[in-house]
């Protein structure tokens, strides 16, 4: 698990996978040594993780070929 954070990232990172599951990727950055994070974000669409040095990152829903993705 990453230490506590003593400052706030200098960029977030969103990351959308197109082919294959969210659960997939999640899976597949675990195995890379990211792990997941919990940050209060309650029952969002996305989830939270974080790399081997500590870094925010969320994993959003996958998309398919053709959708549109919605600004936040």
């Amino acid at each position: 698990m990453p230490e506590d954070k003593v400052t706030k990232n200098g960029v977030h990172i969103d990351v959308t996978p197109a082919h294959r599951s969210q659960e997939d990727e999640v899976d597949r950055l675990v195995n890379l040594g990211a792990c997941r994070v919990d940050i209060g974000q309650g029952t969002t669409p996305w989830v939270v993780m974080a790399g081997p040095e500590g870094n925010e990152f969320c994993v959003m829903p996958a998309i398919g070929p053709g959708d549109q993705v919605e600004p936040v």
